[in-house]
């Protein structure tokens, strides 16, 4: 008796265990293939046919209307494999339907159920010439307008979003960077733009299934056309005219009740191929987007509804159908009140957010910003206090005082992005230079360019890209010792800064800060001033002089000296680069003490006659059009010879500078600039008449 009421016991602990995998989703989704399957083996009763032919159309306009009623792509990414599930209970259903037609087909039109006959009789009408017109005409519009339509948007698509993935990435980190959005927010739009390209490579593939759905339909109803009149005629004893009636209504009836919902759902596949991501499971993306929208359910439950009232139709199937729908509907809107209820519930009890910052806060920009991995945040203490925001100061003071510039103030920031010692060295936002460092140790560089001889981790000084070694601060005085440099982290950032800074001198240089060196002159120049300014020359061309001069590396700080040269030249001309041209002549003793080298002599590299009057008769044009108009053979063959002449010199030790006429200094100086940089270009008027100089050679 105890192992009787044993075994009760375990055959009901099974049941509840299988009902609740039911409810739950995943044993009825995998019970539901199967039986997709299980149809393709087994014969089916008439009677559950119909009834799958009921559920087949109605999940096809249950597609259709989510299809519709989504707002966003995302919302039904699971299509791909409801088109998949849909087309194979189609294809299952046309497989028993065949095998009922071809093996029942001579008792009459319902050998294959009632909804068969229904649509047979209902379409055609009695004429099964109708029929197979009206079933061919669905073929066509699925098959040639719709499907080989949706399928090519889908391919487009799936092309143009795999396209388009680098630049909406690029958005997203832009978005981030300029603090619009916080790392949560960047998380999810990376995630929805990542299931939004699955979804259109999943699309792709997708359209070639209804296309091949359409074509086995139009192949098996032919099929059962022809294979019935034979059986019919040859096995069954029919008359010719009675087996193609019946096989013919029997055919084109199954064949209408499967393209029909195989056109809902290629209208439906036509919608929704530019939508994407998929997200959970498969059960919980399909039965949850199918009744995620009461709406889309409601339609579903009303069409099920007329269709039971149809004459023919069988009732019964229809009409539960549409209660399940319509239950389902209503269950879905009671959960989506409660729902709301919910949510504002909780946003009248949440804290109100703070107040946001005005959004022209937005369009500011850093002239200069240095944005620091969380690894070297400490370097802006430092031992002493302020140790890098010293160097800067220092830095700040030292370009004014060299170049006469006064450095953007410098914002120091941390970038979580970066590495933990890595760098990023920003003029408006544009990065410029970046690094890596290692602030416990420091940064060792032989001047002689040999290899290091010390135990440390070889790198790369990031300002000039000279081989270097990162060694530990206990062997600071070894290296000091054996005539290498030596060089802390916080120099390092420094020696970068000041590169870069030099480097975009010019772009920095504003208006306004152009009209506040003006303006702290002392008295005396400021009659200068108000003599030229704006009656000879704007300021905005003032400017521009400045700016000519600082992007070769002048110093602008004898500003009342180039003031008096833009006066004198504004008596000729008021062209830019011939003023800017003679401010440089005016300028010589400086432009050539800075490039005279350790004994106090100019190395020179002369430009031959040829090459000078080649320059010459390049240019072309007048007054502000003036340019150089040279043959691009003609370019490369002086390119050439600049490359071989100063790498020759260069392994001799020497730098020398380009020595030109005046009229062609700045033509050749925008060639040489594009390849060689660092090679200062003069012309014979800024040679103090004082300096000595030494002739290398000549181009």
């Amino acid at each position: 008796m105890s192992d009787v009421s044993s075994t009760n016991g375990q055959s009901i602990d099974f049941v509840n265990r299988f009902i609740n995998a039911l409810k739950r989703g995943e044993m009825a989704l995998a019970l539901g293939v199967v039986a997709i399957l299980s149809v393709l083996i087994l014969p089916l009763p008439t009677w559950i046919l119909d009834i799958s032919l009921a559920l087949s159309i109605t999940l096809a306009v249950l597609i259709l209307m989510v299809g519709l009623f989504i707002e966003k792509p995302l919302e039904f990414s699971s299509f791909p494999t409801v088109l998949l599930i849909a087309t194979m209970l189609r294809l299952a259903l046309n497989l028993a339907s065949t095998r009922l037609i071809l093996s029942h087909g001579s008792e009459g039109t319902a050998a294959a159920g009632h909804v068969i006959q229904a649509f047979g009789g209902f379409v055609m009408g009695g004429n099964f010439v109708i029929g197979v017109i009206v079933f061919t005409i669905l073929v066509i519009v699925n098959f040639v307008v719709i499907t080989k339509g949706s399928g090519r948007i889908a391919e487009v698509a799936a092309r143009f979003s795999l396209d388009s993935m680098p630049g909406k990435q690029m958005a997203i980190d832009a978005d981030l960077s300029a603090g619009l959005i916080d790392e949560g927010k960047a998380k999810t739009r990376r995630k929805e733009l990542e299931d939004e390209s699955n979804f259109f490579g999943a699309m792709d593939g997708a359209s070639k299934f209804v296309r091949g759905d359409a074509v086995a339909g139009l192949v098996i109803t032919a099929i059962n056309v022809v294979a019935g009149i034979f059986i019919g005629v040859i096995q069954q004893g029919l008359s010719l005219s009675e087996a193609t009636h019946t096989f013919t209504l029997l055919s084109v009836g199954d064949g209408l009740v499967s393209q029909i919902p195989a056109l809902v759902i290629s209208t439906a596949a036509g919608m929704l191929v530019s939508k994407a991501g998929i997200r959970g499971s498969t059960d919980k993306a399909l039965f949850g987007q199918l009744g995620a929208h009461p709406a889309a359910l409601g339609v579903a439950s009303f069409l099920a509804l007329c269709l039971s009232l149809v004459p023919g139709v069988p009732f019964v199937p229809f009409i539960v159908l549409s209660a399940l729908a319509g239950g389902a509907a209503f269950k879905v809107i009671e959960k989506q009140d409660k729902q709301k209820v919910d949510e504002a519930e909780a946003a009248q009890a949440a804290i109100a957010p703070p107040k946001e910052e005005p959004i022209t806060t937005a369009l500011q920009i850093d002239q200069i910003r240095l944005e620091l991995g969380y690894g070297l945040l400490a370097l802006i203490n430092g031992e002493n206090g302020t140790r890098l925001t010293d160097q800067v100061r220092a830095l700040r003071r030292t370009l004014a005082q060299e170049m006469g510039f006064i450095m953007p103030s410098v914002r120091i920031q941390d970038n979580l992005q970066l590495g933990a010692n890595g760098y990023i060295l920003r003029v408006k936002e544009i990065e410029v230079g970046r690094g890596e460092l290692r602030p416990n140790m420091l940064l060792v560089m032989d001047p002689r360019g040999e290899p290091i001889a010390l135990n440390g981790e070889n790198t790369h000084e990031p300002t000039f890209g000279l081989p270097a070694q990162w060694v530990q601060e206990g062997m600071r005085d070894e290296a000091q010792f054996r005539g290498y440099t030596v060089v802390e982290p916080q120099t390092v950032i420094t020696t970068h800064l000041t590169e870069v800074v030099k480097d975009n001198m010019a772009e920095l240089l504003s208006y306004t800060e152009t009209q506040k060196l003006i303006d702290e002159l002392d008295k005396p120049q400021q009659k200068l001033v108000a003599d030229i300014v704006p009656s000879q020359i704007s300021m905005g061309s003032v400017q521009r002089v400045l700016q000519n001069l600082l992007a070769e590396r002048i110093s602008i700080r004898d500003l009342p000296t180039i003031l008096e040269g833009i006066a004198e030249a504004c008596g000729f001309s008021r062209n830019i680069s011939i003023v800017t041209e003679h401010v440089r002549a005016r300028l010589a003793r400086q432009i050539s003490d800075s490039n005279t080298n350790d004994q106090g002599i100019i190395t020179l590299v002369s430009l031959s006659p040829q090459w000078e009057q080649a320059f010459a008769e390049a240019l072309t044009g007048q007054g502000e059009d003036r340019h150089l108009s040279m043959a691009p053979s003609r370019l490369q063959e002086f390119i050439g010879a600049i490359r071989s002449n100063f790498e020759r010199f260069a392994m001799q030790g020497e730098t020398p500078v380009l020595l030109t006429s005046p009229t062609v200094r700045p033509y050749v100086r925008s060639i040489v600039e594009r390849f060689r940089a660092i090679t200062v270009v003069m012309s014979q008027n800024e040679i103090h008449p004082r300096a000595r100089i030494k002739t290398l050679g000549m181009i």
